[in-house]
């Protein structure tokens, strides 16, 4: 058997693949370029790897065993393109090994990239660096792509912008880990420069209202002026584009429906100023005209135009239409009308059947639907206090028509109890429109409320008097002599416990206890409070001890 080495290298220059041939002049055969020859794959090998997997590579080629390819062809340039777009390797060689017969044997000889060893922050200080190690994905022993290199700059890059370091310089430079092959360590450089602050907010195309007034309506976008000691004119991309929705939503609520931003330029007055050019279209100001109502048959249109608020010539302002249709928390809306009697199902569509110069005419198309039934209520969340203390402040109850005014009312009930957080209290109908019924389920989320007081003061000729105090304000008695129930004390079933001790050494001591059961037989309002106290008083002026014992008991119902 004719043994040959003919050798192609592919070199890939800037991304794309090339290639060039060498031929072993000495061999009797040759490749001719000029006429592509059919062989089959009769082997694959790859040297030069360290970290990856040859069966995986052969998988990402494309290329198998007894596949048939034209030399020289498409076939193989695939296979190393494929090769590098896995961003894996920094250089790909493919040498033909030998030719038995119409059979090639192919050889990829590759140049992994390097492993990420550690990285470096330079120029910032320690907290800024555990942010940032936070939010960069360098992990040990992740390959070094242009990609990963490019990312890393990008979060840098965004996590200064948005403190208004607008021209932050990131410098990555690859340094060689001596103590582990092929790895480096990532020297990250970071310049963030000087805050960069708003110069001048400039508005073009506003007629209606004054660029002062319009510069009040962008909350965290502001100008910087001397006099404004206490106002932040630092630039951030987020707030500037909240800022601008909020421009047009002032717009919109003065009857300017039609208002839009044409165009917005952020441009720099120098280096650590800029300005911002916003070019408005105002179009024409509208007014409501006339309001009908079709599909109501609960309630009369003239009570309904009166609980809705809005009359002939009024500025239109969808966002306020929305408000008094749907929720308004300053007063009745026309949704509440119909769900505080039970109609969960209600539906109120405003149509702007007609739009005439400045006017527009409001068509609302009722969907009254049927009365809704509670039938199941539950409570989640509720990891600490039991369930009957969290269902008896609730006034939403099964079998109880469905009531918008009830669910408000049972949040504000659990909120004022204390033991939940009442920014996270969840009110979750869940209709069942087949059946005409409701499940309600409330979601709570418990936080301390327990306290303890330590303070001190002077009491006349005794001295100084120390206090201790601890109150309980979840206690249970219930669970009192069940151990697995000590959490760290018994708790969850809404009583309240107070100790309290106030003590000068000999002279002065008091002693108070009190507990309070809030619904004493469980099923109204009913407080009993039960309290105990004893105190001694001593005379330190006088030389023969005198004491003053004063003991006591007392008992509140409701």
């Amino acid at each position: 058997m004719t043994r040959c080495i003919w050798v192609l290298v592919f070199l890939l220059m800037t991304g794309t693949a090339s290639s060039q041939v060498l031929n072993n002049q000495a061999q009797s055969n040759t490749i001719d370029y000029g006429q592509p020859q059919q062989y089959r794959i009769g082997g694959i090998e790859f040297t030069g790897i360290k970290f990856l997997d040859p069966t995986a590579l052969t998988g990402i080629t494309g290329l198998k065993i007894g596949d048939e390819i034209t030399v020289p062809g498409e076939d193989i340039s695939r296979a190393i393109q494929k090769l590098w777009d896995q961003g894996l390797l920094g250089d790909v060689d493919v040498y033909v090994t030998r030719i038995e017969g119409n059979q090639i044997f192919l050889n990829f000889d590759l140049k992994e990239r390097p492993r990420l060893s550690r990285f470096e922050f330079n120029g910032i200080n320690k907290s800024q660096q555990d942010a940032l190690r936070e939010k960069i994905n360098l992990i040990r022993g992740k390959v070094v792509t242009d990609a990963v290199l490019n990312q890393t700059r990008n979060i840098i890059r965004k996590y200064y912008a948005e403190k208004s370091f607008l021209n932050a310089k990131i410098n990555i430079v690859q340094r060689p880990d001596s103590l582990l092959p092929n790895s480096v360590v990532l020297n990250i450089n970071i310049d963030r420069g000087d805050k960069v602050k708003i110069s001048e907010i400039i508005f073009e195309g506003n007629e209606a209202f004054a660029d002062k007034k319009l510069r009040r309506q962008l909350k965290k976008t502001k100008e910087k002026r001397f006099y404004k000691i206490f106002t932040s004119s630092k630039f951030q991309r987020s707030e500037y584009e909240n800022d601008k929705q909020l421009l047009l939503d002032f717009y919109n609520s003065e009857g300017y429906r039609d208002a839009i931003i044409v165009s917005d330029t952020v441009y720099n007055t120098s280096e650590d100023r800029l300005g911002i050019r916003i070019t408005l279209d105002e179009g024409n100001r509208y007014y409501y005209r006339n309001i009908t109502w079709n599909g109501n048959y609960l309630y009369e249109d003239d009570y309904l135009t009166r609980v809705l608020g809005i009359n002939k010539g009024d500025v239109y302002n969808k966002q306020e239409l929305d408000k008094r249709l749907n929720y308004n928390p300053a007063g009745i809306d026309v949704s509440a009308l119909y769900q505080n009697d039970g109609y969960l199902f209600f539906n109120i569509d405003p149509v702007e059947v007609t739009v005439e110069g400045d006017s527009i005419d409001i068509e609302m198309r009722v969907s009254e639907g049927p009365q809704a039934t509670i039938s199941k209520v539950t409570v989640t969340g509720n990891t600490k206090t039991s369930d009957h203390v969290v269902l008896r402040e609730i006034r939403t109850l099964p079998g109880q028509k469905y009531s918008r005014e009830d669910l408000i009312r049972s949040r504000n009930e659990l909120a004022n109890l204390g033991y939940f957080d009442p920014e996270t209290i969840g009110l979750n109908p869940m209709p069942n429109p087949e059946e005409g019924t409701v499940d309600i389920n409330y979601t709570v989320s418990e936080r301390p409320n327990d306290q303890i007081s330590l303070s001190g003061g002077w009491g006349g000729p005794i001295g100084a008097v120390g206090t201790v105090g601890l109150t309980l304000n979840n206690f249970s008695t219930r669970k009192l002599f069940k151990l697995s129930e000590w959490r760290p004390l018994p708790s969850g079933d809404g009583q309240r416990l107070n100790l309290n001790v106030q003590a000068n050494g000999r002279y002065y001591q008091s002693y108070s206890f009190s507990f309070t059961e809030p619904w004493l037989g469980g099923r109204k309002r009913n407080s009993l409070t039960a309290s105990v106290f004893k105190t001694i008083r001593r005379d330190p002026r006088a030389d023969v001890d005198s004491r003053l014992n004063v003991d006591g008991a007392a008992l509140a119902g409701p």
